[in-house]
């Protein structure tokens, strides 16, 4: 048999002679190239695809977070990323600049609690306010820039608490006084289940501490403290709030009949009313520096040695937004039947003075970012 150069011959396990020629292993070669060119191209894609993966699960989302929340009926609806944020060691938690604070003239706001629309009254037409009602009032002479729904009855929730420290600053002389918890107010708290600043049965604070608890973490606790070393009782300071409703002229649009903000249909206020109780309390020392205040930190005792932090929540997440302006004073609220809401001040950027009050958000973040969409819309 004839062979040709590079021919290989060979017999079978049948004896019957083979032979293979170039042809055979020049195929062999370009099937052989074909199946690593196709390996080399899934290993490319299934690395593609892992880097994808990682990137997206270490990604930060923009604007609303998806962490769960718990929900406080007559308080706040504090999300869980708030007691998850321990600083450590490695990441220490930022220190954030202080504030410009809130003017102590109250001069800078117009006299009286009235407010007006006209034909620059603008709706509030954004599609991202999420917030059913809400107002924007300038306070340089108590128009209203802005308003969906502003004069409209609403469920305030924790808001009130604006209210609470309000009555309860024109009825204290002593802030340096002190109180002792009591186990009737840590049950009710407890059993309607409220936010609180965590006082314990027997623990002394101050008139001024309660202040500051009623307000950051929005104590029930501390409001309820607040009404009965007022009045003596939460229905006596009911009255002594809606006594000072009538002195502002805001009796035909708020009635209060806690100091908390738990559900009651007779517990409703306006937006509107709610901005010029909020314009009354800025007005009053104690109140300002309560509603402005980031951080507290109350005095040891023997039942907590370093004392307890709180903190307004609204104002920490809204100070490094754009709102065309600072926002200096906060308060937030929550219960079922009023959806997340909040009343806000800020000093504009050329130094006016505004307050946003927002209600029916579904998040607290969207409450947040309901009062930096208006407060971006409206305020120059």
């Amino acid at each position: 048999m004839t062979r040709k150069e590079h021919d290989e011959v060979f017999v079978d396990r049948n004896g019957r002679t083979r032979q293979y020629s170039e042809k055979y292993y020049e195929r062999k070669r370009q099937i052989r190239m074909q199946l690593i060119a196709i390996g080399c191209v899934v290993v490319l894609l299934i690395g593609g695809i892992i880097g994808l993966v990682l990137a997206r699960k270490n990604k930060t989302p923009a604007g609303e977070t998806s962490t769960a929340e718990l929900e406080l009926a007559g308080g706040e609806r504090l999300e869980l990323e708030e007691n998850m944020a321990t600083p450590t060691e490695e990441e220490p938690e930022p220190t954030p600049e202080p504030p410009k604070g809130i003017p102590e003239d109250p001069d800078l706001f117009y006299p009286g609690y009235e407010v007006f629309t006209d034909s620059d009254t603008k709706a509030i037409w954004n599609e991202e306010v999420a917030s059913t009602y809400g107002i924007l009032i300038d306070l340089k002479d108590g128009h209203v820039v802005a308003e969906r729904n502003g004069f409209d009855r609403m469920y305030p929730a924790s808001m009130t608490k604006v209210m609470t420290i309000l009555t309860a600053a024109e009825h204290i002389t002593d802030l340096d006084d002190t109180f002792v918890m009591t186990q009737e107010i840590t049950n009710f708290v407890y059993s309607h289940e409220c936010s609180q600043v965590g006082y314990s049965i027997g623990e002394e604070m101050t008139v001024r501490e309660l202040f500051y608890g009623t307000i950051l973490p929005s104590g029930g606790d501390a409001a309820m403290a607040l009404a009965y070393y007022t009045a003596g009782s939460v229905e006596d300071f009911a009255d002594l709030m809606n006594e000072k409703v009538a002195e502002l002229g805001l009796s035909d649009q708020a009635h209060f009949t806690n100091p908390i903000g738990i559900h009651d249909p007779e517990n409703y206020c306006t937006p509107a009313a709610m901005a010029m109780i909020m314009k009354a309390a800025l007005e009053n020392e104690m109140c300002r520096e309560a509603l402005g205040a980031h951080i507290y930190t109350t005095a040891s005792t023997e039942y907590h040695p370093d004392g307890i932090q709180v903190s307004n929540w609204f104002l920490r997440r809204i100070e490094d937004k754009d709102t065309h302006g600072v926002v200096l004073g906060a308060k937030t609220g929550f219960v079922d039947q009023s959806g997340c809401c909040a009343v806000s001040y800020e000093q504009s950027d050329d130094g006016n003075q505004y307050i946003c009050v927002t209600g029916n958000a579904w998040t607290s973040w969207r409450a947040i970012y309901d009062h930096v969409a208006i407060y971006c819309d409206f305020v120059k």
